[in-house]
């Protein structure tokens, strides 16, 4: 969007003249006026006929003008810097997956709690790449990333642990807690995966439908498949990263029933692994920040969807 700066002063206006052409477009207004009607009536406008504003994903490679008095958001958010746009008043939890502290905190993160259908460790402390690039450390990154491009669409974005608060963790039912004491409208898992080379790919994970102890999850089951159909499509338009060819049959899409961040949670929640740590051609893109910084567009476009129709 571009837009006139402190520094370009509109021009003056000119003292009107009427001649040919000013005949000519006083004849079109009537038929442009009632063209726009028509338009709007069968659902044309930007919200078609629910009034709902439909997801498009921004252009790769759109410019974007700007200037000091008023930085703009990435292209197709609709938002600025200074917290206005479409995400105004939503709130979103982003939980960057593991710590990098927990390696220093094992006994912490090793001891057990409840997740509704049994027990499960507080805590792991991720995989990483062959030559040592640590899953913390990337989903940390990553969340840095999202939580600027959500931030710029005027969301209220809150992040489950950052830098070192707390030094480890949080436990699994305490990042589920965070995201149901903060009411989000959104919750979302960021990670990535250790599964053997030559498997490929990212994969959303869904929550099942669980009914047990202090797990209940049938009410969002529903929102939460939205949810990560949307991130699922955005990513994959933004990365490039295919689905999972080990997980998910395809469609990047795996629901489960044994994770505690999505047994625990009372709003709509998913994971992301985005891509396998142990993979060569994955490795290399996750270790990439600008790869990093298209993974963030593409869940941010998957988030913005969801809310916009939610």
């Amino acid at each position: 969007m571009s837009y006139a700066g402190p520094d370009l002063d509109p021009p003056q206006p000119r003292r009107p003249r009427r001649g040919p052409l000013t005949v000519a477009l006083a004849a079109l207004v009537p038929g442009a006026l009632l063209g726009w009607v028509v338009y709007e009536a069968v659902g044309g406008g930007p919200g078609g006929r629910d009034g709902k504003a439909s997801p498009a994903p921004a252009p790769h490679g759109s410019e974007v003008s700007s200037s000091p008095s008023a930085p703009t958001a990435p292209p197709g958010t609709g938002g600025t810097a200074d917290g206005s746009g479409p995400l105004e008043g939503k709130v979103i939890v982003i939980d960057p997956g593991h710590n990098p502290g927990n390696f220093r905190h094992t006994a912490e993160i090793g001891r057990s709690v409840d997740i509704g259908t049994h027990r499960k460790e507080c805590d792991t402390t991720g995989t990483s790449t062959n030559d040592g690039y640590a899953e913390a450390r990337f989903t940390l990154d990553l969340a840095h990333r999202l939580r600027e491009l959500l931030e710029r669409q005027g969301a209220t974005v809150k992040l489950t642990h950052d830098g070192d608060s707390p030094a480890w963790g949080p436990c699994v039912d305490e990042r589920a807690r965070i995201g149901n004491t903060a009411r989000a409208d959104a919750a979302v898992s960021l990670h990535a995966d250790g599964s053997a080379p030559g498997n490929r790919g990212f994969h959303v994970i869904l929550p099942g439908s669980v009914h047990a102890g202090a797990a209940d999850t049938r009410a969002i089951v529903g929102p939460s498949h939205d949810l990560g159909t949307r991130i699922a499509g955005g990513f994959l338009r933004a990365t490039g990263e295919p689905p999972s060819n080990y997980l998910g049959e395809g469609t990047g899409l795996v629901t489960r029933t044994d994770l505690g961040g999505l047994n625990l949670s009372t709003v709509p929640k998913v994971f992301l692994e985005c891509g396998n740590m142990r993979d060569s051609k994955d490795a290399a893109l996750l270790t990439s920040g600008a790869w990093r910084q298209k993974a963030a567009r593409g869940i941010s476009e998957g988030i913005v969807g969801f809310l916009r129709r939610s």
